[in-house]
């Protein structure tokens, strides 16, 4: 009989001119492999799992100069870093990149050929300090006194879990050492991007034995449309956890309540977003430079501390300086003040459209030479700071300080238009050690507080009682959004 039957399909397939695979063919040879005590999670291809790696920043090195001396305090040098991946126990290491605490194209990644019938894959990522050949491991781990993180990759679903998951706090791909409480603790604190993914026989990332046993889609075709007519496309559902034939309302879905909505977390999605995690996007627009030379731009090493102060909390910072549509430098202008900064907004932040998807979802930073003031809020989602009055406020004219004093300005005004609002912010009478108010507010050290203002780049996490404030908890990451 089982003769019989193997000559029948031997014959079928002869006498077809040409056999085309389909879902439900591949669903047959499932079976088989079932009934026969071996599973293929893939018979379209030799399954490879990669780890890649995309970014590296060093979380630790902060400065608070000395109100009075400017003295900087450095916890962690820069540092040598370097990464090792294990997959399956098999060692891959990196190059050392050397003397930086930055690394955003590190063109590392580890493959290994893994075997097709066992669904779990470990994974094991480690970040060194290499210092004159002692190697320090690196915190990227969400638990004490853990440092490396562990993983589990399924080939199943192309999703994994363990030390990193989807709806984690920091962010799925994200690796953050301050996640076990040691923010301001000197742990060599760091914060790790990074993506796993299999070889995919249609190349639309969704694993063979998705398709077949949860979507019945055909895994030779490219699946890239929106079934569910939900405005979102099936990889960004399936990569995110979502059913990608059940209509969500993406439109309205704000899980992690940063004000951004799934829809808007799709439009960002190229510029890592992640709609279980809190992102904070900013639209920061330049001037130009004036004829004898005033330059009114935020100084890199200002970004890299935002991104510091805010990634260790995160709430993850995205600032647009022309690598998200944005970013753009408008025409000097010696001052600029009232109804003049509206028309800016209006010509280089909505481009004349009140309806610009981005005015919902970017904040709108400004520099330019002169507004009157430091800095202020303009609308709701927008604000201006002053670089003649922060090269006013640099001294000593070091790059150093004037990197803290841009940063804490621009930081300060991103918090109003984050609703940080208690009795300390803004107070008048926080500014000189004669005022009641700089003793009476001294233990809220936030740049909200007028006594810290451009000289640090923090908001206070209200752990130091009495007459302190949790910035990082109070404030609401939607109220940008409001009407002005």
């Amino acid at each position: 009989m089982k003769k019989i039957l193997v000559l029948i399909i031997i014959s079928a397939l002869l006498i077809t001119p040409s056999f085309i695979a389909t879902a439900s063919t591949y669903q047959m040879d499932k079976q088989l492999n079932t009934n026969s005590g071996f599973i293929d999670f893939d018979p379209l291809v030799d399954i490879q799992v990669t780890v890649e790696i995309q970014k590296i920043r060093s979380l630790e090195k902060f400065e608070y100069p000395n109100i009075r001396t400017f003295k900087k305090i450095d916890l962690f040098s820069d540092p040598d870093f370097f990464v090792k991946v294990f997959i399956n126990d098999q060692e891959f290491t990196s190059t050392i990149w050397n003397n930086t605490k930055y690394i955003y194209n590190p063109q590392f990644s580890s493959t290994l050929n893994v075997p097709d019938d066992v669904e779990n894959v470990s994974i094991i990522i480690q970040l060194f300090d290499w210092n004159s050949g002692s190697n320090r491991l690196c915190d990227i781990n969400a638990e004490s006194p853990k440092f490396d993180v562990e993983l589990t990759y399924s080939i199943k679903t192309g999703h994994w879990t363990k030390g990193d998951y989807i709806g984690d706090s920091s962010g799925y791909g994200r690796l953050n050492g301050c996640d076990d409480g040691s923010v301001y603790t000197p742990e060599r604190d760091c914060e790790l991007w990074f993506n796993i993914y299999q070889n995919d026989f249609d190349d639309d990332g969704i694993p063979y034995w998705t398709e077949i046993n949860e979507y019945g889609t055909d895994p030779t075709e490219k699946n890239t449309g929106d079934d569910d007519n939900d405005n979102i496309p099936i990889e960004w559902e399936w990569k995110w956890g979502f059913d990608p034939f059940y209509k969500d309302n993406h439109n309205s879905l704000d899980p992690e309540h940063d004000g951004l909505t799934n829809y808007e977390e799709y439009l960002t999605s190229e510029w890592d977003s992640d709609p279980f995690r809190q992102d904070i996007y900013i639209e920061l627009d330049q001037m130009e430079e004036s004829p004898d030379g005033k330059k009114s731009i935020l100084p890199e090493g200002s970004k890299e501390l935002l991104y510091t102060a805010f990634n260790r909390h995160n709430k993850v910072l995205h600032i647009d300086d022309g690598s998200m549509g944005g970013g753009e430098m408008i025409p000097f202008d010696e001052l600029i003040v009232g109804n003049d900064l509206d028309d800016v907004y209006w010509q280089y932040f909505l481009h004349y459209d009140e309806n610009n998807w981005r005015k919902g979802v970017f904040h709108y930073g400004l520099i330019i030479y002169d507004a009157g003031r430091a800095g202020y809020m303009f609308r709701r989602n927008s604000f201006v700071v002053s670089s003649r009055n922060m090269e006013i406020k640099t001294i000593p004219k070091t790059q150093a300080i004037r990197d803290i004093v841009y940063a804490s300005g621009y930081m300060h005004e991103t918090g109003h238009t984050l609703g940080i609002h208690n009795s300390g912010v803004d107070n008048r009478n926080t500014y000189f050690p004669w005022q009641y108010g700089f003793w009476f507010w001294g233990r809220y050290k936030s740049c909200m507080n007028y006594r810290y203002v451009f000289r640090l780049v923090d908001y206070s996490d209200g752990s130091r009682n009495p007459n302190d404030f949790n910035d990082w908890e109070d404030m609401d990451l939607t109220a940008f959004q409001r009407p002005w």
